[in-house]
């Protein structure tokens, strides 16, 4: 267990939850990132793991970054110089953002409670999105006379389109989870109480397929958000060259034609 995120295994599902809740689970140092990065780290190189849930502990999801930080002028923020504030954005928070991006097993966004700033655009990172009745959601950089120097900007464009994610930056409004989800920001909406469940329900129906073909296709997804299409052709051919040469491939085939269920080994 690290210090920002304990991780539970359930079969072939890792449950990361957020465990500081005394800062609503805001992300306050470089070793709290660093424990991210690590343990996304750890995962991916885990052929046993084929789904992420990500949480948090207590009444938050996420309040995003530390704000005493900020006025400090310490932890992964605004240090003395423009030029020192710079490079711990990208060595912080950023680092953070590109891990989840670049992270192959699939993940879903189990939203608990209030997902601020930070905690928003870490949601936006995962490629399924729930939450609880509970959940409050804002872009709030603006008030508090920032930018979102996390990727945001990029990140809730990909999910809402411009129009509404300029709505959410600049004005800085909150927002419950039953605007989320007719924002399109989360899929479903449940009670307080069923939240994991209904995660692990998920993450269930996408571990029961095969292990390699599930990573290979995250990563065509993500590639196909920022490719041509003719680009996106190409690695798709690349992509089923391998997996057609995988035994999970094979036996989903045997198994579709001799009418039986198949048995995944994620060879």
């Amino acid at each position: 267990m690290g210090e920002f995120l304990s991780v539970e295994r359930r079969g072939k599902i890792a449950i990361l939850t957020m465990i500081k809740p005394e800062s609503m689970n805001a992300i306050g140092t470089h070793e709290d990132c660093q424990d991210i990065i690590d343990t996304l780290r750890t995962l991916g190189d885990d052929r046993s793991v084929s789904a992420i849930i990500l949480t948090g502990s207590g009444k938050a999801f996420s309040a995003g970054g530390n704000l005493k930080g900020m006025q400090d002028r310490t932890g992964i923020g605004v240090l003395d110089q423009p030029d020192s504030t710079r490079s711990n954005y990208r060595k912080g928070v950023q680092a953070v953002i590109r891990a989840l991006m670049e992270c192959e097993i699939p993940m879903i966004a189990a939203v608990n409670g209030h997902a601020i700033g930070l905690g928003c655009d870490l949601a936006c990172t995962c490629d399924i999105r729930i939450a609880a009745e509970s959940a409050k959601f804002a872009c709030s950089f603006i008030k508090v006379g920032i930018v979102p120097g996390d990727g945001g900007a990029w990140l809730l464009q990909k999910v809402l389109g411009y129009p509404r994610a300029a709505e959410l930056f600049l004005t800085g409004d909150r927002f419950d989870a039953a605007q989320a989800k007719e924002y399109g920001l989360v899929t479903d909406v449940v009670p307080d109480e069923e939240l994991l469940d209904r995660a692990i329900a998920i993450a269930e129906r996408i571990v029961c397929n095969p292990p390699r073909a599930l990573r290979l296709t995250k990563r065509l997804l993500r590639e196909a958000q920022h490719s041509r299409m003719s680009d996106i052709l190409e690695i798709s051919a690349a992509y089923q060259a391998i997996v057609h040469e995988t035994a999970d491939n094979r036996e989903a085939i045997n198994a579709f034609v001799e009418k039986r269920p198949p048995v995944f080994t994620g060879e």
